[in-house]
């Protein structure tokens, strides 16, 4: 019987010790750290795909670092600035995607390879901090390029987030029932002229959108003519949708002519004065109290930064995706220079690019870890599409060209199957079902006194907020951009 206790006692203090032994090998193990900047197609397929292999083993960690803690699906960003779809419709929290990445919500400030952190500021204190990495994937995307011409930084609407998309759909509303107030047919007009700059897929696709909208919207306003309502995209090329071909663009534009859209080709927006009137390089003006720049885009200001070659402004990688010279840093999507073996030429900056780049990317990354060989990034784009409004589209796949209503359907299956998650797959289809039924929805869901509310409230948060951390707030913010940007910056 004694021996019987004295064995078991054994055994507890042997998996006593076990169990602090396991404890104790965290602490020793060395940390693999991996970190992401970014959560656009590009930083979340890669994160995707780490978060299924690496990122469940205890010797390595990976962090997500994103502005916001969703995923904007960008090119259904238009139907939420016409009313079709909500804008809870076309976003899916990081956070549910992904199970074993650590998400970190912040800006990166500052990337410092000699001693491989990442400067980061984010909270509405803008608190400062940094990640350590060893191996850092750079997927920052783009921002808005207003070519430093006068007044567009101040005045013109962007179409790059979801705030930009809610806002307009808001703005639009309001300028309705501005000029509902108006008497003068001057005034009237200028308040119901909408001029899109740029001619590629994301000014056309808002051209149509936002033409559909204003025009269906102002059938509920009595007092308003059609005639007062005026749509004008401008794009410096012979045709739209250079991307594609002359054939398409010319049928896109005489689709969008037939749906009273101004077309202006050869020239390009020169200047925007006080939020009211619109100069083109031909010396021509045009009175709009609403400019949609669509234009031109450029990387991050964090890589204009880095010391590296760059091709356009972008990071020039090799083949595997790889920074040279540098040991450690990979670059993928909008940011990412990649040469395409086949061209000689590079990539474009695409969403179907991005994804299989970023993917490319985490595989390298663990294949540099395991010691593995690299696997070089090789896709030829599969085609591209554009829904141009009113049920119409064009499209371009595997090189067979569609438009009309086919390509608008076409446009429909093939992004709403690249859609992420089930549930917000059958939240788009419903709205698409409502939509096809009853006509879309003109209710102002943000107006001037909200903002200005909102504005005040964050002001005060941000002011208690500063006295009770040790760090500063990040000097330079501006408490008003909410208001500004409602008013169209």
């Amino acid at each position: 019987m004694n021996e019987l206790i004295t064995h078991h006692l054994s055994l507890r203090l042997q998996n006593t010790r076990m169990r602090k032994q396991m404890q104790e090998i965290p602490n020793q193990m060395k940390i693999t750290k991996i970190v992401i900047a970014g959560g656009g197609f590009a930083g979340l397929a890669a994160a995707t795909y780490l978060d299924k292999r690496l990122a469940r083993r205890p010797d390595i960690e990976v962090v997500l670092i994103s502005r916001e803690n969703f995923i904007l699906f960008t090119p259904m960003l238009h139907e939420v600035a016409a009313g079709d779809l909500s804008p809870s419709d076309i976003i899916n929290p990081l956070r549910r995607i992904l199970r074993h990445v650590k998400i970190v919500q912040a800006d990166v400030q500052v990337i410092d390879p000699a001693k491989r952190r990442v400067h980061c500021c984010g909270g509405v204190a803008q608190l400062e901090f940094e990640l350590e990495y060893d191996h850092l994937l750079l997927a920052l995307g783009s921002e808005t390029n207003f070519l430093d011409l006068p007044g567009l930084s101040d005045w013109a609407v962007t179409m790059k987030s979801l705030s930009d998309a809610a806002l307009l759909r808001n703005r639009v509303v309001a300028l309705l029932e501005e000029a509902n107030l108006q008497d003068d047919f001057e005034i009237r007009r200028q308040l119901l002229t909408f001029v899109i700059a740029g001619g590629g897929f994301s000014g056309v696709e808002t051209a149509g959108a936002i033409s559909d909208f204003v025009r269906e919207a102002a059938a509920y306003y009595p007092d308003l003519k059609k005639e007062l309502i005026r749509v004008v995209l401008v794009h410096p090329g012979h045709f739209l949708l250079p991307e594609l071909d002359e054939e398409l663009g010319e049928y896109t534009e005489r689709k969008l002519r037939e749906r009273k859209v101004e077309v202006i080709g050869g020239v390009r927006v020169a200047g925007y004065d006080d939020g009211s009137l619109v100069r083109l390089s031909d010396g021509s003006s045009i009175p709009a109290s609403t400019l949609i720049w669509t234009a031109g885009v450029k990387p991050s200001q964090v890589i204009a930064k880095l010391p590296w070659h760059k091709e356009r402004d972008r990071l020039l990688v090799n083949d595997f995706l790889q920074i040279p010279g540098v040991s450690g840093l990979w670059a993928a999507g909008d940011c990412a220079a990649v040469p395409d073996g086949t061209s000689r030429k590079f990539h474009p900056p695409t969403a179907q690019h991005g994804l299989r780049q970023g993917r490319v990317a985490a595989k390298n990354i663990e294949a540099a870890i395991l010691g593995r060989p690299l696997a070089p990034f090789v896709f030829k784009t599969l085609g591209q599409l554009a829904s141009i409004g009113h049920r119409t589209g064009v499209a371009m796949v595997f090189g067979i060209k569609f438009s009309g209503f086919i390509a608008w359907c076409l446009w429909r299956t093939v992004y709403l199957l690249k859609l992420p998650r089930l549930a917000k797959k059958l939240r788009v289809i419903s709205g698409w079902m409502l939509e096809l039924l009853f006509s879309r929805e003109i209710e102002q869901v943000i107006t001037l006194r909200d903002v200005e509310e909102l504005t005040s409230r964050l002001t005060r948060i941000r002011e208690r907020t500063e006295k009770e951390v040790s760090q500063p707030a990040r000097t330079g913010s501006d408490p008003q951009a909410p208001l500004t940007l409602l008013r169209g910056k």
